[in-house]
């Protein structure tokens, strides 16, 4: 919230992920580290047939359990209608040090910290948990969330891998749940690529045993952290500087690095790319990397910058915005400060802001051949020199995709 404090003194941690028992694990290592606090879930499996079942537990059992309507036949749409009034009634009722809202496998925790947010709680952690060794395997997993019984919504169209890929990189802590009965077992290069995908979040390894005689109740969460992981999730989120480092034109991308059979390329151009070219080569650029996003110039549209978000063999391409070199001066004050302070960082005298800045993470990553088919998309020195006019001649093969 911006300009105003909380309106409630109920701490609230999300904890979410596609891995469904490292999510487990970690709310159940909170729920005895924090002595009295309760986990609000909604279960979106019952959404088939026409409800979303909430329950309320502590580190005794289940507290208590309602049903939510769906809305516009929305499961995702119900749980943003009852979940602050839930919270609300927690608040309410006092004697919680902290509430634990465990998301359902598919939920992103993005849009949640903000529905919490503007409920007027403070979010003090977003945790996603993970199981290393299923990182790289929900990564290449391109199956529409719908084909696993995961959809959200009779509507959605995501992917196992894009939202996994967004479930991780938001979080500012990720659990990390190893040796789970059934999993295989975590090896070097595997938690290297988490490290690589998201360098700046702090990797808690949980016990993910079942704790055992959580001890008696304490006055405050913070009092009762005792763990590394309930210290974590209360140490604080800043919710609109998360959102601005999901944005693609301020994200904060990994740098580049090389380790345990993983790498990240970092490619950074200041030419726009030939439309016809690009486009030609999208499938092999796709599959280069088990992840791949950014933001690039196309010639022609030098007014929009294009986001790149690649997961599991499919890419996005969107339109963000404008890119802050195609405003009018009196338009940067309404545009948010990072934004401006991310476009002065790669401000150029000729193009401003226009770059190519794409990052791809990959086991066995091909740098060189990535790095050849990438230049040989751009502009050549003839083209170039042509001018914007000329570019703007170009066939335009991105309208498609783009659905200009």
């Amino acid at each position: 919230m911006s300009g105003t404090g909380p309106l409630h003194d109920l701490p609230v941690v999300l904890v979410g992920g596609l891995h469904a028992d490292a999510r487990r694990a970690a709310v159940a290592r909170l729920l005895a580290d924090v002595p009295g606090s309760v986990v609000l879930h909604h279960d979106l499996a019952t959404a088939a047939a026409g409800t979303v079942v909430r329950t309320v537990r502590d580190a005794t059992g289940i507290l208590d359990a309602g049903e939510a309507p769906l809305v516009n036949d929305c499961a995702c749409c119900a749980l943003r209608e009852d979940l602050v009034p839930e919270l609300v009634r927690l608040a309410g009722a006092g004697g919680t040090p902290l509430a634990v809202v465990e998301l359902w496998d598919s939920v992103e925790p993005k849009a949640m910290a903000e529905v919490v947010t503007a409920g007027g709680f403070t979010v003090t952690g977003v945790i996603t948990a993970v199981d290393p060794a299923l990182v790289l395997p929900y990564l290449g997993n391109g199956d529409d969330l719908a084909e696993g019984g995961l959809a959200a919504a009779a509507t959605d169209q995501r992917t196992v891998a894009d939202t996994f890929a967004r479930q991780l990189e938001y979080a500012s802590v990720l659990a990390l749940a190893e040796s789970l009965p059934g999993s295989p077992e975590a090896d070097d290069e595997d938690r290297e690529l988490l490290t690589q995908l998201h360098p700046t979040a702090r990797r808690v390894p949980i016990d993910h045993g079942d704790p055992a005689g959580a001890p008696a109740p304490a006055p405050s969460a913070s009092a009762s952290a005792s763990s590394e992981l309930a210290r974590a999730a209360l140490a604080g989120f800043d919710v609109e500087a998360a959102a601005a480092a999901q944005h693609p034109a301020c994200a904060l991308l990994p740098a580049e690095a090389d380790a345990h059979g993983v790498a990240t390329l970092v490619w950074h151009r200041r030419r726009p790319f030939h439309p016809e070219r690009l486009y030609a080569a999208l499938e092999d650029l796709t599959c280069a990397a088990a992840r791949s996003r950014g933001r690039f110039w196309l010639a022609g549209k030098g007014d929009t910058l294009l986001h790149w978000d690649a997961a599991g063999g499919a890419l996005c391409v969107e339109g963000a915005g404008p890119w802050l070199a195609s405003l009018p001066d009196a338009a940067w004050e309404l545009v948010p400060p990072v934004r401006r302070a991310a476009a002065a960082l790669d401000w150029h005298p000729e193009h401003g802001d226009r770059c190519q800045h794409l990052v791809f993470t990959s086991p066995g990553l091909d740098r060189d051949g990535l790095e050849r088919l990438l230049e040989s998309c751009l502009l050549t020195d003839a083209e170039y020199a042509a001018g914007q006019a000329a570019w703007e001649r170009l066939p335009p093969a991105f309208d498609t995709l783009l659905e200009v």
